[in-house]
């Protein structure tokens, strides 16, 4: 909000082409590397579609997790925008395999059948589970072997380098990713997100795609200086970890609770959990979670850069009570 404030003082080039925006990219590049190219977007699903668009062609396939943002929150907008085909792979707690993938890719070159052309994964999963250098690596290779690019969903990747105690490059650059999304909102900025393409050879039209795509803000300063004030002296690093260690307080709380699973590894800042279903929508009327399968009573809980102590342990003595 300072960050704002203080670009709101001065008039400013449009369209990205000021003093903050070149700022961040700067701190984005020491991240990803110098040849980084960094793209500022409005909201995550400009992000991950604009992202996308500069690897695919409309008649191009996508792999990814049944689980996947772009499969089941995004609405239609991938598809709508693209015209390409989500082919979605089993992944019980939210990561991909190359072995998972490689059944996949089938009918290479038959014009009867779309052709594969992405791996996108999410870092972290919708479940909350994080990838390893060496998981992405070994996707990479794969999407190599097969001429296929690979797109992350970082949306939450602050969460995952805190919870991998890694630099961004380690499990982005440096394994082979294309193209990602990196998340401004999940990790505390008021709006905008970035494209970062990290393979010279996609990135010349995205200029175009943004535009087109609707995403190019006018006055990108606001975007810009966000960035810059995320960057700047780990703050990043300093939200996510936070959200990361209410997330294990939770897990820690909801385990000495009876009736209540754990369901999957917490590893970043959301627990998954099923619940009796009895207490899942008064728990709703005070605080706001996702039922995230209605047919197993498997609830979504995430924490924020700015969620405390006293609101999870309120959360969880309001569940208790409703058990007993």
């Amino acid at each position: 909000m300072e960050a704002l404030v203080r670009a709101n003082q001065h008039h400013a080039p449009s369209y990205g082409n000021d003093n903050y925006t070149a700022s961040a990219i700067r701190k984005f590049r020491e991240h990803f590397g110098t040849d980084a190219e960094v793209y500022f977007v409005y909201n995550g699903t400009g992000a991950n579609v604009l992202g996308l668009h500069a690897l695919t062609r409309s008649y191009n396939a996508i792999l990814c997790s049944s689980f996947a943002h772009i499969q089941v929150d995004e609405s239609t907008a991938p598809e709508r925008i693209l015209g390409c085909k989500l082919v979605t792979i089993p992944a019980p707690d939210g990561k991909l395999t190359v072995e998972a993938i490689e059944e996949k890719i089938q009918q290479i070159g038959d014009p009867h059948h779309a052709q594969a052309k992405v791996i996108s994964v999410s870092q972290c999963t919708e479940y909350g589970t994080v990838y390893t250098p060496d998981e992405l690596h070994a996707i990479a290779t794969l999407a190599r072997k097969h001429n296929l690019y690979l797109h992350m969903d970082g949306s939450r990747i602050a969460n995952a380098a805190v919870s991998l105690d890694a630099p961004f490059r380690a499990f982005t650059t440096d394994v082979g990713v294309d193209v990602l999304s990196f998340g401004g909102t999940k990790n505390g900025m008021m709006f905008g997100e970035a494209v970062i393409i990290l393979n010279p050879a996609v990135a010349a039209d995205f200029p175009f795609i943004r535009k087109q795509g609707m995403q190019l803000h006018s006055k990108g300063r606001f975007i810009g200086a966000q960035f810059d004030a995320l960057l700047t002296d780990n703050l990043w690093r300093q939200n996510a970890l936070h959200a990361n260690r209410m997330a294990k307080l939770l897990e820690a709380q909801l385990r000495e609770i009876d009736g209540v699973t754990i369901t999957q590894p917490v590893q970043a800042n959301g627990v998954f959990a099923r619940f009796p279903a009895e207490v899942i929508e008064p728990l709703q009327q005070e605080a706001y979670f996702y039922e995230w399968d209605e047919k197993a009573h498997e609830v979504r809980l995430m924490c924020s850069f700015d969620t405390t102590e006293q609101e999870i342990r309120s959360f969880a003595s309001r569940l208790q009570a409703l058990l007993a």
